[in-house]
């Protein structure tokens, strides 16, 4: 699980069980995709939310579920120039 951390102390990753994010503080979680079938038994993951594309449509929701992820990480969870650190 990849955390970034601001200068201001925010916190941003891809919500996981990996870690225990409660000890952190208050926490603020929001959506950052929808993953849902279509009328033709398809998947989806739109990623809207977070001003992303729709990706799919995928044959099992598990691969929709490791699209929306790794496009979270690859374009989502970067911090902007100067703004934050990342922690492995």
């Amino acid at each position: 699980m990849e955390l970034i951390i601001t200068p201001a102390g925010n916190c941003r990753c891809v919500y996981g069980e990996e870690v225990d994010l409660s000890v952190m503080g208050t926490l603020q979680i929001q959506r950052g995709s929808h993953v849902e079938p279509d009328q033709n038994g398809q998947w989806t993951a739109d990623l809207s939310p977070v001003g992303g594309p729709k990706l799919g449509p995928f044959a099992n929701r598990s691969y929709a579920l490791r699209a929306e992820v790794a496009w979270l990480h690859e374009y989502w969870l970067l911090p902007e120039p100067g703004e934050a650190f990342q922690i492995d």
